[in-house]
């Protein structure tokens, strides 16, 4: 299971203006500002911004500076594979360490979705325990307790990271993990070829329809 939420581009505007800087050329920029307040590309500017991703990556430098930000609930084996993209991303995490003892531990706060039912009947009795163990800690503060926890917890944790990155990361992500065995990454991918401009930007990069 992953979630996308709370997802905000910035820096459009100047990105491409800075596209413009090697040949001088911002008096051929036609993009402008939407009605809704978000920044459209023209013809113009598009077309250039497609040349440069297709160039190969010392050219398109301008997508480095397209920043995003977005709020992704997965589980833990999945950020631990996301972890692989630590170059031009920031992450900030909800706490196990802090908080996990502060809330019931369910069955919803993990990625149960491709579990076998005998599978997750059992899973369901090891959740059990694991609240068992939550509530003595709670009620106790003892540490050996607090470590159970800690040290039980399955990788099918859901945690929040809001997460910042920009678009050279999320093609380095989108074209290496598109076609991956865990379903997360092709929700993550699906939703990178939602933002603005993404499927004209990655379809260049990639010289195939997006």
């Amino acid at each position: 299971m992953l979630k996308v939420e709370r997802v905000s581009v910035m820096n459009l505007e100047n990105a491409m203006r800075g596209a413009r800087n090697p040949l001088n050329s911002w008096a051929r920029s036609d993009s402008r500002l939407g009605p809704d307040g978000q920044y459209v590309l023209g013809a113009n500017d598009l077309a250039l911004a497609k040349r440069l991703c297709a160039a190969g990556s010392d050219h398109r430098k301008f997508i480095r500076q397209i920043l995003v930000s977005m709020d992704i609930t997965a589980p833990l084996y999945w950020w631990k594979e996301f972890d692989t993209y630590k170059v031009g991303t920031v992450a900030n995490s909800t706490s196990t360490m802090h908080k996990l003892h502060t809330k019931a531990l369910e069955t919803d706060d993990f990625s149960t979705d491709h579990l076998t039912p005998a599978s997750l009947a059992q899973f369901r009795q090891y959740i059990t325990y694991l609240e068992e163990v939550r509530l003595r800690f709670a009620a106790g503060g003892d540490k050996a307790d607090w470590y159970d926890l800690i040290q039980l917890l399955p990788s099918s944790y859901n945690q929040l990271r809001t997460v910042t990155l920009n678009y050279e990361v999320l093609a380095n992500i989108f074209y290496a993990r598109r076609h991956h065995k865990l379903d997360e990454w092709h929700t993550l991918c699906a939703a990178i070829l939602e933002l603005p401009y993404a499927r004209e930007l990655l379809g260049a990069i990639g010289a195939e329809a997006l």
